[in-house]
């Protein structure tokens, strides 16, 4: 992809408020990355099984409407969707500081807050992913998605150091206001977008929903190139969610790091996440799409070893995670742009929300099973060796995909497969 075909992509005034509006949203949602969890481990002393538990819950909407969720993404307006799913989250989110300023915020609470946000996620992330393709065209989707990615990589740099600070003047719940302003902006300018989208599916009576899931489930199942794109999918998510479920506890009670060490190690990602957006089409362009992702999985893997192996001193604990989030920034930003745009570019318009769903179902339906293995598993064997077994799980995705044809791709295919 040419440098003129990523300017035509920004020039657009749809795409870049598109874009506008997506990053704040990405900014005001890494506070709330680090402020969430913070709030259970700090402020409500959860133990490593609620902390499963909780990150279960936030994932266990993609197994519960996730195929649902391209039907109903593929019946109606994908902007109108966008815009109310960010308001939508953006008043349950006010919930949290409200409950802790009228002290009665409890755990039982965060669950529900978690699985409510995590419904909404499944269709707004399922909308976002099928309206890109009306904004830009398919040759500029690459383009498109690196520079979402690269706004992504901002708020990874910007965002967890921000909450740190917050969050030690303020408290957790306080900070996670600024994530509610953030996602009001962001229907704001997301309104303002106009756009020809594909006309939404009609409810055809002969047709009913669970022959629609079907059609979107059977395509992506048999397809040469997203059968292994989905099935590395699953695996990652699996033992990253072991690892997600664990990292603040392990790192503040286990390591002795305070919030703003936390905000620190985790905003190390986001130099990488911006080098990782930056070099993703030239890396492309010159080792080939399929071995891009292929050796950005492998990245991946190696970067979770970062946290079982840390300890010592202060600095060098920091160091050591710090290192493992710079690298995992690099490689996801990269792994995402190229398996997300061969995705959208190799899908007809009318399964886009189908088959996007249906991929986000089988890659994320597993989320809430490892985030909750990892829980117990904490619980049962300790915290250090649950990661480690979980850093291994997540290196090993790669043999999907390197086993695959997606490994001889050049190029993202120009036009949709059927």
């Amino acid at each position: 992809m040419s440098e003129p075909v990523l300017d035509r992509s920004v020039r657009s005034p749809n795409f870049r408020r598109f874009w506008i509006g997506q990053s704040v949203s990405f900014l005001g949602s890494e506070v709330s990355l680090l402020a969430l969890p913070l709030i259970a481990v700090v402020t409500l002393n959860a133990d490593a099984t609620q902390m499963g538990i909780l990150t279960a819950l936030g994932y266990l909407p993609f197994l519960l409407i996730g195929l649902q969720a391209g039907v109903w993404v593929d019946r109606m307006r994908r902007r109108q969707i966008l815009v109310w799913s960010d308001l939508a989250t953006a008043v349950l989110l006010l919930t949290l500081p409200a409950a802790a300023l009228m002290g009665v915020l409890r755990i039982e609470q965060m669950y529900v807050l978690a699985l409510l946000i995590g419904a909404i996620e499944v269709v707004s992330s399922v909308a976002h992913q099928s309206f890109l393709p009306s904004l830009v065209e398919r040759r500029e989707l690459p383009a498109a998605n690196a520079r979402l990615e690269g706004s992504s990589s901002v708020a990874t740099i910007a965002g967890p150091s921000v909450a740190g600070v917050l969050v030690q003047l303020l408290t957790a719940p306080i900070a996670v206001l600024i994530d509610a302003v953030s996602f009001i902006v962001s229907a704001l300018v997301l309104r303002s977008v106009r756009v020809e989208e594909p006309p939404p599916l009609p409810p055809d009576e002969s047709v009913g929903m669970r022959a629609q899931v079907s059609e979107g489930l059977h395509h992506v199942v048999r397809h040469r190139l997203l059968r292994p794109l989905f099935s590395c999918g699953a695996t990652h998510n699996f033992f990253r969610r072991m690892i997600e479920a664990l990292f603040v506890l392990y790192v503040v009670n286990q390591l002795g790091l305070d919030p703003v060490a936390l905000g620190l190690v985790l905003a190390a990602g986001g130099p990488g996440a911006l080098l990782g957006a930056a070099v993703a089409l030239p890396l492309a362009q010159r080792i080939g799409l399929g071995r891009t992702i292929v050796w950005m999985q492998v990245l991946t893997g190696i970067s979770c070893f970062a946290a079982p192996l840390a300890g010592g001193p202060p600095w060098l604990t920091i160091a050591i995670l710090a290192a493992g989030q710079f690298l995992l920034g690099v490689a996801r930003p990269v792994f995402n742009i190229s398996q997300l745009s061969l995705r959208q570019a190799i899908t007809p318009d009318r399964l886009q929300g189908r088959v996007n769903a249906t991929m986000r179902f089988i890659m994320w339906g597993v989320t809430p099973f490892g985030a909750l293995v990892g829980g117990l598993l904490g619980s049962a064997i300790g915290l250090r060796p649950t990661l480690l077994l979980a850093a291994v799980g997540v290196l090993l995705a790669f043999v999907w995909i390197a086993a695959s044809p997606v490994r001889a791709l050049v190029t993202v295919p120009d036009a949709a497969e059927g």
